[in-house]
């Protein structure tokens, strides 16, 4: 089993102990001990919910400082499509593009001009792949996580091309070194995210080798680094634009998959929305498509817990932006045709199973059965973990003993108590 970078980390001193995050997230990687949250980095997947829901901001992302920048002699901004939707009364995106090279960075390279690459990358390998039907897109961090540690079988319908932030930053770092005679090293490529999954694919890729990105700035912070700078970027606009409607719409839900201009595909977001399903193309109920697109978060992209704006008003503001921009702006050639594939293969990660082997797996799933048979069925998380069965598997596993649930110790103490009345009869 590989080891994983978890972008989602637990501030102690705000955690209060509450149950709110087991309960909201989808994979059950957190239980409450000893009265604060503990997060089981192999079953996470970045989905950032947990930091959605906590009421005391006991969970963050991880990502870089702005400071970074000057670590590098040449930096390169690549600003997610997302974060054109975070803005009030904006019809022109240069205006954002003028503004990051006013922040500090050196030029921009638009992740929406490679996701007009990548869709059209896409298209042709859908059509030239009908054996995989349907195709599930791999542009989300979150759900290709998912499918690696929960959908085994599905991982084989995966498409293997590199999310446009990938491509973004080896076509950006090729075009540095190209313009400025300098080294790799020098050169900073630092994306704005607008989630800590997108963090976690940098430091932990899953089929490549390794990213070009050198860190991650959280779209929440720039947000109030660029307001002013937007301002005294109206009267000196450079045109930097490299991208149209297509690279746009990847921003929220369904852009990715109206890229492929095709109607035979499903668009999904939110994480309970992609677990049904990716449940129910495991059951082969959604033969006939041929393409998923699925993004983790409500509205897509757009709803990523390091944005500011509601996920929904900020589509409105994309739909407006777009709206007189050409279909697409960026065209590919032979050179970013080969930069665009994965060059390795997803391995199923079997982090949730319970033994080494099948019997032994058979074994523990029994006494879970039977632990469970025993427990209340409340799924309270009085104990620490969001379901009875999951208290279960955790004491199979000889993380947690029986008497952690509340009911059992209930009886437990009531047995002891009834013992010891009995001895002093006696006595």
């Amino acid at each position: 089993m590989g080891k994983f970078f978890t972008s989602v980390h637990l501030k102690e001193d705000l955690c209060k102990g509450c149950i709110n995050c087991i309960k909201r997230c989808p994979t059950q990687a957190i239980r409450v001990r000893n009265g604060k949250a503990v997060i089981t980095k192999e079953f996470c997947i970045d989905c950032g919910e947990c930091i959605r829901i906590c009421p005391h901001h006991a969970k963050e992302a991880t990502y870089d400082s702005p400071e970074v920048m000057k670590q590098f002699e040449y930096t390169i901004a690549l600003p997610a499509p997302s974060l054109y939707g975070q803005f009030n009364h904006l019809d022109d995106i240069n205006i954002i593009l003028t503004a990051l090279k006013k922040m500090g960075f050196d030029d921009v390279f638009e992740v929406s001009g490679a996701a007009e690459l990548v869709s059209e990358i896409s298209r042709k390998y859908v059509e030239e792949h009908k054996e995989q039907w349907p195709i599930i897109s791999t542009a989300c961090p979150t759900v290709v996580r998912l499918i690696q540690v929960r959908f085994p079988n599905l991982i084989e319908h995966l498409l293997p091309i590199s999310a446009p932030v990938d491509l973004a930053a080896s076509l950006a770092r090729q075009k540095a070194m190209e313009k400025t005679g300098l080294p790799s090293e020098k050169i900073g490529i630092i994306f704005i995210s607008p989630c800590p999954a997108k963090v976690t694919a940098v430091k932990s890729p899953i089929g490549i080798e390794k990213s070009d990105i050198d860190a991650v700035l959280a779209m929440k912070e720039v947000y109030p680094l660029l307001l002013p700078l937007m301002m005294q970027s109206i009267d000196d606009v450079e045109e930097l634009k490299t991208s149209g409607r297509i690279g746009i719409s990847w921003g929220g839900t369904g852009g990715e998959a109206g890229g492929l201009l095709s109607d035979s595909y499903l668009a999904a977001d939110g994480i309970e929305n992609v677990i049904r399903v990716l449940e129910d193309l495991e059951d082969c109920k959604l033969d006939q498509l041929e393409f998923i697109e699925l993004n983790a978060c409500a509205g897509g992209c757009v709803g990523g817990v390091l944005t500011v704006e509601n996920p929904y008003a900020a589509k409105v503001k994309l739909k407006r932006l777009r709206k007189y921009l050409p279909v697409a702006c960026s065209h590919l050639d032979d050179k970013e045709l080969k930069e665009a594939y994965w060059t390795g293969e997803v391995q199923y990660e079997p982090v949730f199973n319970l033994g080494k082997s099948m019997k032994e797996s058979i074994s523990k799933m029994s006494r879970v059965e039977e632990l469970c048979e025993r427990f209340p069925g409340l799924d309270c998380g009085s104990c620490g973990a969001p379901t009875c069965k999951a208290l279960a598997e955790d004491i199979v596993r000889g993380v947690a003993k029986e008497q952690d649930c509340i009911h059992i110790l209930r009886d437990y103490i009531h047995k002891l108590s009834d013992e010891l009345s009995k001895i002093d009869i006696k006595k």
